[in-house]
């Protein structure tokens, strides 16, 4: 499949810190053959270093992505637009180059306290999640648009 065979994803939330930088990492590493992932958020801020940690649990390196504003993919087309916290739909929600527009909302594992471990077990839960979601979601055949 080329790359204008593939359907266009971006996933939304506010900081673009962590639940849309995993389900972008999600499809890079399991449906890139399929999907071609982006995401983008209404607050963007940085990588949360535990978001990059637990992806590196399983396997996939997010070390490299950066916090991009969704103001930058306003002039793209997308076959699907997710958003996947509650305050980015609210705050987006209409995108003009969006066939199809999705929401999903994940809790914000950025608002975790406790211990390094109890941190890390909230951000592990939200990936598993976003994980679980995403296969149900886009691994299953081919999407339609």
């Amino acid at each position: 499949m080329n790359q204008t065979e593939k359907k266009r994803i971006l996933f939304i939330c506010t900081h673009n810190s962590a639940r849309s930088q995993m389900a972008e990492g999600f499809i890079r590493h399991f449906y890139n053959d399929r999907y071609d992932a982006s995401s983008g958020g209404t607050e963007p801020s940085r990588v949360n270093p535990y978001a990059i940690k637990v992806m590196e649990e399983v396997g996939i390196d997010i070390s490299g992505h950066k916090s991009k504003s969704v103001k930058q993919f306003l002039d793209e087309k997308f076959d699907y637009v997710v958003t996947v916290c509650d305050k980015a739909n609210e705050a987006c929600p209409f995108f003009p180059g969006a066939k199809n527009t999705m929401h999903r909302g994940f809790q914000d594992p950025s608002l975790a306290k406790g211990t390094e471990e109890e941190i890390m077990e909230v951000f592990r839960s939200v990936r598993d999640e976003i994980k679980e979601w995403i296969g149900e979601t886009f691994g299953k055949g081919t999407h339609r648009s």
